[in-house]
């Protein structure tokens, strides 16, 4: 993903980051057979984001998978039934999917794809979690892709569900599916629900790389 944070910059953010809850590191998908957790919802500053170019190539290539519906809900109500089908799919796409590179895989920098051979970077892998959940029913609307840092400082692609109980974080590197605020990531965008668009969680900053992720 082009544009790098200056290093004195990310490296303030990094060290303001704030561990809530379970650590992520042990957060595995066993974690989510109990009760479903309730969460908050992230706040946003509102403001337009920079989209990705590789996501606006990605829109361009297939349309449809960009495509917003207002008509669709933007918050899932969420009952055990529906918690059990994110945690399933989780789970399934991420022992389904290895992780590999853009350089490696495409022979690009970035490119967000489906990893229709079974390997794939973050963005390639929660994309593959969107066009499941969908087929299972939730409205992709509700189902927004955001850029993170992770706890080490790098750039990281998520998937956002918002959802009635707050947002919970679908990602390649934790087993459990989380509330946003128990990932330890800084949340920079994300994409919007009323238009081709990207929102920003809070100033706009130039967009991190994003590096493939065990």
């Amino acid at each position: 993903m082009p544009g790098l944070f200056d290093w004195a910059w990310r490296t303030v953010i990094v060290a303001g980051l704030l561990f809530v809850g379970m650590h992520p590191d042990t957060a595995r998908a066993e974690d989510n057979a109990g009760p479903i957790p309730l969460s908050t919802s992230i706040p946003t500053s509102g403001l337009e984001a920079r989209p990705t170019l590789a996501w606006s190539e990605f829109c361009t290539r297939t349309p449809a998978e960009c495509t917003i519906d207002r008509s669709e809900a933007s918050r899932i109500t969420l009952d055990s039934d529906v918690w059990s089908r994110i945690v399933a799919i989780n789970e399934q796409v991420n022992l389904a999917i290895a992780p590999i590179p853009d350089d490696v895989h495409w022979g690009v920098e970035d490119r967000w794809d489906y990893p229709d051979d079974g390997q794939g970077d973050c963005e390639d892998i929660q994309l593959l979690k969107r066009q499941r959940l969908v087929e299972a029913g939730l409205p992709r609307r509700a189902l927004r892709m955001a850029v993170v840092l992770d706890r080490a400082g790098a750039g990281h692609a998520v998937l956002l569900v918002h959802t009635d109980r707050g947002d919970f974080v679908l990602d390649n590197t934790v087993g459990a599916v989380l509330p946003w605020d128990e990932t330890g990531y800084h949340f920079i965008k994300q994409e919007g629900q009323d238009e081709l668009a990207w929102i920003a969680f809070g100033d706009p900053q130039p967009t991190p790389t994003v590096t493939a992720q065990k």
